[in-house]
């Protein structure tokens, strides 16, 4: 027992020490990978079972359906009583009254070593289980990803690694959990790659395809080998004629994406303006999202939770144009009113059903002004599935591939390619690449522009200062004649502040002061050629992380 409890701590040295880098890491993430799948399934399983629970319902597949035949009251009831439930929630357990979703891992991955939030990141998990239980039309596959963010956390943390190999343990996780939310093993892998890691090292890829494999074993076992949509029959596309409308098709989803992407970032900032106009509490801005969310549902039933079964229904053609048209106006509606009500969930999947039903109509059209040049117009749905999710995602590659994955079906690549590549194109350019970037931004977080821009947020001057007693510190006389002049940086400052005010100022260093009332206290100084070498040394660990 001496001699195993021995190995084990030299196994734990050898990985903080050596990182993924080692086979003993590919363990790691296996086992992480199981975590992660399960805790996915535990959290659709547990949707699953609320939402049945509340609506009376033995199948949540055709919930719309069912919702028809629902009394008004429950359907406009429901979501507002789950608001309040969310509303008290998070102002209890969050300082902001924010749920914690995708955009929050790929802040850790980048700027905390790989680590996210526990305390919000549980109240967030259990916010997300009631919106998407009580009619929030949102996805769950925000809340999953987080979830497993929190469990590579905590190994993180239990281990005490490193930036680099925290940074490969929330990839691995966050390819196990979306693989096993969406039996998508490879799409889950550059998801992580993609959109959380952002970059496609090698050291990192070998660990995150086994946690990926590991998530997708685990969806298998528990639903077995299917596909999330069942398409009609065998697509094909009728090439040199009919690629253009697919051109045509990646710019109008791209379009669309936008449109989606500002209606929710305009929807929040419009509830924000009303909250401090009116003086309602925190609390209660939830309850009010939910309780527009049931007048609309009450007339468009399909707006309820993760809303599959419409998109099922634009994938199989069993829409019109004038429907799906109107589905995915409402759609994208009650997406802006539940993201900016703060009642949780992502936003992955409200933007596979506005892209089918956005395909959907139209290939209607196109089908309709050229029928003999032109496939079925599912295949439009199918393209505009992936081509408006990708440009939500800022994800072509993944999202290409999920689509494959959720649909099985592969005859189509060509024409789900050149829609999603026109769609990311565009978007990306009336967006901060991202709808996850573009909420970071919003936050004054600047991940979209890259490691240039966001590592100086990084480091603290307090950190980088020179104190007084140092050698080469700066003389006190003139730190004390620069503080007169206004010309000083607090300890609490970053490096993003500090040089633009060197490149301002054109001094080799600042005055570093620490305010006790009104009063600067010299703390140090910091030297401009301190700082380059800072963020230089920075940016080279960055680049040797992402080409390693």
């Amino acid at each position: 027992m001496h001699s195993l409890r021995a190995a084990a701590r030299r196994g734990w040295t050898t990985l903080r020490r050596d990182g993924p880098g080692q086979v003993q890491f590919w363990f790691i993430a296996l086992g992480l990978g199981v975590a992660s799948g399960l805790a996915a399934i535990g959290f659709r399983f547990a949707v699953e079972t609320l939402q049945a629970t509340i609506y009376g319902t033995h199948d949540v597949n055709t919930l719309a359906s069912f919702a028809e035949g629902l009394p008004w009251l429950w359907v406009l009831l429901i979501p507002a009583l789950g608001g309040i439930a969310v509303g008290v929630i998070l102002h209890r357990a969050t300082p902001d009254g924010r749920v914690r979703s995708v955009a929050d891992v790929i802040e850790g991955a980048a700027l905390n070593d790989g680590r996210v939030e526990r305390r919000a990141g549980v109240a967030s998990a259990l916010c997300s289980w009631i919106t998407l239980s009580t009619g929030g039309s949102t996805g769950r596959e925000g809340p999953v990803v987080h979830i497993a963010a929190m469990i590579s956390s905590w190994i993180a943390n239990s281990l005490r690694v490193d930036g680099v190999t925290g940074r490969d343990l929330l990839g691995c996780a966050v390819a196990a959990a979306v693989s096993a939310s969406f039996n998508a093993p490879i799409a889950g892998a550059l998801f992580a790659l993609e959109v959380v890691l952002r970059h496609f090292a090698l050291h990192a890829f070998a660990p995150i395809v086994v946690a990926s494999a590991a998530g997708t074993v685990i969806n298998r076992l528990v639903y077995g080998d299917v596909t999330e949509f069942v398409l009609p029959g065998t697509t094909t596309v009728e090439f040199y004629l009919e690629l253009p409308a697919f051109f045509l098709l990646g710019l109008v989803c791209g379009a669309v994406a936008v449109i989606m992407m500002r209606a929710v970032f305009f929807a929040d900032d419009v509830e924000t303006a009303l909250q401090r106009r009116l003086g309602l509490p925190h609390w209660l801005r939830p309850a009010v999202a939910g309780l527009l969310l049931g007048m609309i549902a009450i007339f468009y039933p399909h707006i309820i939770g993760v809303g599959y079964e419409t998109t099922s229904l634009a994938l199989t053609g069993a829409l019109t144009l004038g429907g799906a048209f109107v589905f995915a106006v409402v759609k994208v509606a009650a997406v802006s009113i539940t993201m900016a009500g703060r009642m949780g969930g992502g936003i992955f999947s409200p933007s596979l059903m506005v892209g089918a039903l956005t395909g959907l109509v139209f290939g209607h059209i196109a089908t309709g002004i050229f029928p003999d040049q032109s496939s079925a117009f599912t295949l439009y749905a199918l393209a505009g599935m992936g081509a408006v999710a990708a440009a939500v995602l800022g994800a072509p590659i993944s999202t290409t591939l999920i689509v494959f994955e959720l649909t099985g079906d592969w005859q189509t690549g060509l024409a789900v390619m050149v829609s999603v590549s026109m769609s990311t194109a565009l978007a990306s350019r009336l967006v901060d690449r991202s709808f996850f970037l573009t909420q970071l931004e919003r936050r004054n977080v600047h991940l979209a522009e890259g490691p240039q821009a966001y590592l100086l947020a990084m480091f603290r001057v307090a950190g980088v200062m020179r104190k007084p007693d140092a050698s080469g510190a700066a003389d006190p006389e003139a730190c004390a004649r620069m503080i007169e002049q206004g010309l000083f940086l607090q300890a609490s400052a970053t490096l993003e502040t500090a040089l633009p005010m060197f490149d301002r100022s054109g001094v080799a260093f600042l005055p570093v002061v620490q305010m006790e009332g009104e009063t600067p206290v010299l703390q140090g100084a910091l030297f401009h050629v301190d700082a380059l070498k800072a963020y230089n040394r920075a940016l080279a660990a960055t680049a040797e992380e992402e080409h390693s």
